[in-house]
């Protein structure tokens, strides 16, 4: 192989051949449409998999658009249940991403040496890809390609990698446009008809033809041509005989033509747990069987798993590490039934005794934080499942010192762990599973900047002091400030990535600190007054770059605004663009920015699409039926979430409309307006295929992403019926299988986020 060069000014020695960056490519583990996959080293000796994409590709945009895509993606999906990227240089003279190499065969490979798989075998491999698929959705991501070949048997579950990647070599079938996506006997019958409007229920749909592979050995629609395949996938019923009787009602589901019939993700994870057993049903496979699809993250005392290859020590080991952190967490933890809901309304409920334990736990600085935490039913998981499978047990924990004001905590994730801020506790550490604290910091005076919510930047948690003068940096195993900035009032916070920019509103100063250790990277003037900054990663979507921030800086008749991106590590401006109207960045997704558009009263009367591949494109305008006061947006993949003062709940897919007000493009684009009769929200958030927002009384609320519809609120909580006012309501945050907001009561509250009908 040539010499491939990273386009970085580092690791000179990458120049010599056999090397994709500072990575010694090894063997060939195999080969696609797009590249080839090496295993490789790292100089201390990681084990990775690389993927190094075919020399014509190189030279092609589209191809370089397309890997760019799948790298931000691949980054933007939990580890737990793909490859985690390690490092990549998509702008390479031949691109190149470096994963952890995953010791274990493909689906693909297991089905054909071992033949079809038994029913726990088949059991496990369903609940574990389903855990991936509400991981990867929950991302903001579609893979559009899950298929055997796809999915890595690791020894703690199934791995889903090859994200974003079209393969039009692997396949003479084409779409209208010449392009595949994705592979026939596993596509949905939506990605044969209308490509573009693809969504999470077409992988449900390709799990769906994986298990009947799985199951039988074959897909549901086989066939030797890819065009009959297509027509089957479209008119005609799966064939699913030789599917296990337990199962078989379930992949039926999963394999309806119409994408809104499907189960989602986290609905299949509930009918699964109604699946028999281990040992409970005749027919299920002997343990020879049961070992080449692991028990996900069960762990048998004594037992140590050793690597296939000698250089691979490391990767074995980040795994070994996530299953020690899941048994001790879930040591002395109970496990409530699970529970799905299906088409006909039926659920599966485990009886839940009204248990309330109340603790009083002692943190620092002699700050209380009161939980209680209600019990779950029996354990109907098994002991193969861990913390993201099993049934979440609710919990309220009150941050107060004294009998002071309540006021609303503001939380943040950072990973699994969550941050919260309120009156007299700048930040304090909590347990997600159970709300106890981990440890609290002391405000002096009593108070806390109550305006500022957490944010993790450079491995550390980002919080004002208690009077606002300070940010201070919080190093998350112990609680201790790792340094502080000044912070003048007004000014904003914007973390990029593993930088922290702190911007002024006037007259557009920006400084740069490395969130790890709070030096100054570099200062400069950009944009002007009112010029208003977005982390990408902020409110985005897959596929956008942590490291980018965007700005906007409305002209001064307020008719016009300069757009632009900053590369937030040295402060170069990439791009500016001058775009009508006066616009807020909300979001971004790889090849867009999405702003809001207000009228000159401040009204926002559009969502606007700015293309970040063809800056030079029209930008696409989706005017609203109608205006929306102090309007606030959540951004899941190209569709935005709007919601205004009065409880104006509405969703604009922006890849639908050609940009022209009035037509039927701006109409397609507008899927749906739901009215909350909530007076005030928090901003929205998207999750799993719901939209999550607070209330001013102290309410959460769940809608339905794809539909519109309320799905559950929880009862309102209120200090003493009192409404404090605050300028904005905090966000709800999720944490796996939990959603948590802060309330006007001064308390913090969990609940199971895949049941919001019983909230």
């Amino acid at each position: 192989m040539p010499p491939l060069r990273n386009s970085g000014p580092l690791f000179p020695e990458a120049e010599r051949p056999d090397h994709a960056g500072q990575y010694r490519l090894g063997p060939v583990l195999g080969s696609g449409g797009m590249g080839v996959v090496h295993l490789a080293t790292s100089d201390s000796g990681l084990c990775l998999a690389v993927k190094v994409v075919h020399d014509d590709h190189a030279a092609d945009p589209e191809f370089r658009a397309r890997f760019r895509q799948e790298v931000a993606a691949a980054r933007r999906v939990s580890g737990a249940f793909t490859a985690p990227v390690v490092d990549a240089d998509p702008e390479a003279d031949r691109p190149w991403m470096a994963t952890l190499f995953i010791d274990g065969p493909t689906l693909s490979d297991r089905v054909k040496q071992g033949g079809p798989l038994g029913v726990e075998e088949l059991r496990r491999l369903a609940s574990g890809l389903a855990e991936a698929l509400r991981d990867i959705h929950r991302a903001g991501v579609v893979h559009r390609d899950l298929k055997p070949g796809n999915v890595l048997l690791a020894a703690d579950g199934p791995k889903v990698i090859d994200f974003g990647i079209s393969r039009p070599a692997d396949s003479d079938l084409r779409t209208e446009t010449g392009r595949l996506i994705g592979t026939p006997p596993f596509m949905a019958p939506e990605q044969f008809q209308r490509p573009r409007e693809v969504g999470p229920a077409a992988d449900v749909f390709a799990l769906g033809a994986v298990l009947v592979h799985a199951a039988t050995g074959r897909g549901p629609f086989d066939s030797d041509s890819p065009y009959i395949v297509a027509y089957q996938v479209v008119h005609d019923e799966p064939e699913l005989t030789g599917v296990p009787e337990a199962l078989a009602p379930l992949l039926r589901g999963c394999l309806a033509k119409d994408p809104a019939e499907r189960p989602t993700a986290d609905e299949l994870m509930g009918r699964l747990r109604g699946v028999a057993e281990p040992g409970a049903a005749a027919g299920i496979a002997g343990a020879g069987a049961v070992g080449l699809v692991p028990a996900q993250r069960r762990r048998v005392p004594g037992a140590e798993t050793a690597p296939a290859l000698g250089a691979a020590t490391d990767a074995p080991t980040h795994r070994s590490a996530r299953r020690e952190k899941t048994k001790e967490k879930a040591k002395g933890t109970g496990k409530g039934a699970g529970k799905g809901t299906g088409k006909d309304g039926g659920r599966r409920r485990g009886l839940r005794w009204a248990v309330a334990l109340p603790l009083l736990v002692t943190v620092a600085a002699g700050t209380l934080v009161g939980v209680r935490v209600w019990g779950g039913g029996p354990d109907s998981i098994g002991p193969a499942a861990d913390e993201r499978s099993r049934t979440f047990r609710p919990w309220e924990a009150t941050l107060a010192e004294g009998a002071g004001e309540r006021r609303s905590p503001l939380c943040t994730a950072s990973g699994t762990d969550l941050y919260c801020s309120g009156p007299g506790v700048p930040l304090a550490r909590l347990d997600a599973d159970g709300g106890t604290a981990v440890w609290s910091a002391h405000a002096d005076g009593g108070r806390a900047d109550e305006s500022r919510a957490p944010l993790p930047s450079g491995g550390l948690v980002l919080a004002a002091n208690g009077d606002g003068s300070r940010l201070e940096a919080y190093r998350p195993a112990g609680g201790d400030v790792v340094w502080g900035a000044s912070l003048a009032g007004g000014v904003q916070v914007v973390p990029a990535g593993g930088t922290v920019l702190l911007v002024s509103p006037r007259g557009g100063q920006a400084r740069a600190l490395d969130g790890a250790t709070g030096r100054q990277l570099w200062s400069t003037r950009i944009g002007g007054a009112g010029t208003r900054w977005l982390a990408a990663g902020a409110g985005s979507s897959a596929g956008a770059s942590a490291e980018t921030a965007y700005t906007a800086t409305p002209a001064a008749d307020g008719r016009s605004t300069v757009v632009g991106a900053v590369r937030a590590a040295d402060g170069t401006v990439l791009w500016t663009r001058r775009v009508p109207g006066l616009l807020e960045p909300v979001g971004a997704t790889g090849d867009a920015l999405l702003l809001l558009s207000a009228d000159l009263d401040g009204y926002t009367d559009a969502v606007v699409r700015v293309d970040l591949a063809d800056r030079a494109a029209d930008v696409r305008r989706v005017p609203l039926a109608a205006p929306l006061d102090q309007a606030q947006a959540a951004v899941a993949g190209d569709v935005v979430y709007v919601v205004g003062v009065g409880g104006t709940l509405l969703a604009v897919d922006t890849a639908r409309s050609d940009g022209a007000a009035g037509t039927a493009g701006a109409d397609r684009a507008r899927l749906w307006r739901l009215e909350t009769e909530v007076t005030r929200t928090s901003r929205p958030v998207v999750a799993d295929g719901r939209v999550l927002l607070t209330a001013g009384d102290g309410r959460l609320l769940a809608v339905d992403a794809a539909r519109g519809t309320l799905l559950g609120q929880t009862r309102p909580r209120t200090a003493g019926g009192r409404y404090p006012f605050t300028a904005s309501l905090p966000a709800p945050v999720v944490i796996g299988p939990r959603v948590i907001a802060g309330v006007p009561d001064g308390s913090v509250f969990a609940v199971d986020a895949t049941e919001p009908a019983d909230w």
